[in-house]
């Protein structure tokens, strides 16, 4: 269906497919120094929040009081409180922090430190650096295994995916994957680490045991060049059965069945695709789209574009509350 005949048939039927609960979505917006707090019920912004500058990563303490953002202007983490939406606190982070990930216990932040081609360790709540971990050029993504033991980080000029022991905080294998390197993302089950290459076009599927890519995941849009094709972000269903990828000023996520490889539907959505979040009843999954300034609600079911909601100046980075 048309994206506006879509639009009349909702506001002819008065119903509209969306999460049943109210969870929050929280989004950096890089451009105007601001995050934008949506309610996912309602699809509806609730406030727009003044925050350090040049927010881009973005995740949430796993029992939803509190969002960490990477400030990387600012070469600050801030800590804000989900309740209040004040800043409250901020954490140590290194230079230039673009990317982090949260340790499934909760308790430490990996943070990518672009300009000095380090990862940082953060202890939360001793505030204190753990360790430096030199890594390639231009550390960017970050992925973090479900049972904790190993982290990926991405480095975009070198072209690699280290995997790193979190016990030891050493690099055990370096992963050669295509150029310029973005995001990673692991399978619920932690067999496979899922690494996008923006300027390369492509996913590499490595497989967490062997350390080696076991399949590579090109993309194909009619009318569209390959080099306007871009993977950024990536999202796995919880069930593991299908993978989201956010393709850049494609304009579209990439769904793709993650037993076949396959890409199974392109979702147009706003300008310039950037990250993803799942609404944490997986009902539905949230684009950023920096051009357009604005989101995007996805039904998982259907994967279909439900509506689009202007948020603040470049959106780059999206959580959502998980309670």
């Amino acid at each position: 269906m048309h994206r506006g005949a879509y639009a009349l048939a909702i506001l002819a039927t008065g119903f509209m497919a969306g999460p049943a609960s109210a969870y929050m979505a929280y989004v950096s917006n890089e451009k105007d120094n601001t995050m934008t707090v949506v309610d996912t019920a309602t699809m509806q912004v609730v406030k727009t929040v003044n925050v350090g500058q040049r927010p881009r990563g973005i995740t949430i303490s796993h029992d939803g009081k509190h969002i960490y953002l990477c400030a990387s202007d600012d070469d600050s983490i801030e800590v804000i409180d989900t309740a209040t939406l004040e800043i409250v606190d901020t954490l140590p982070s290194g230079p230039d922090p673009e990317l982090f990930v949260l340790s499934p216990d909760g308790k430490t932040l990996y943070v990518a430190n672009e300009d000095d081609n380090l990862v940082t360790v953060i202890d939360i709540e001793g505030k204190k650096v753990l360790a430096e971990i030199p890594v390639g050029v231009e550390p960017e993504g970050m992925g973090i295994s479900p049972d904790g033991k190993t982290m990926v980080n991405t480095s975009e000029t070198t072209n690699m995916a280290h995997f790193i022991d979190t016990s030891s905080h050493e690099i055990t294998d370096n992963v050669l994957v295509d150029a310029r390197p973005r995001f990673v993302e692991f399978t619920p089950d932690g067999k496979q680490a899922w690494v996008s290459a923006e300027i390369g076009g492509t996913v590499s599927v490595i497989d967490n045991q062997t350390r080696e890519v076991v399949q590579k995941i090109t993309f194909e849009i009619s009318g569209l060049r390959a080099e306007s094709i871009q993977p950024v972000g990536v999202r796995i269903t919880a069930d593991g059965k299908k993978a989201y990828v956010a393709l850049g000023p494609a304009n579209r996520v990439a769904v793709i069945n993650t037993q076949t490889y396959e890409v199974e539907k392109y979702v147009l959505v706003g300008q310039r695709v950037w990250q993803l979040a799942f609404t944490p009843d997986q009902k539905t999954i949230i684009s950023t789209n920096g051009v357009s300034n604005d989101i995007t609600f996805i039904d998982v079911a259907t994967d279909e574009p439900v509506q689009s909601v202007t948020v603040g100046a470049l959106p780059w980075g999206v959580v959502v509350s998980p309670n």
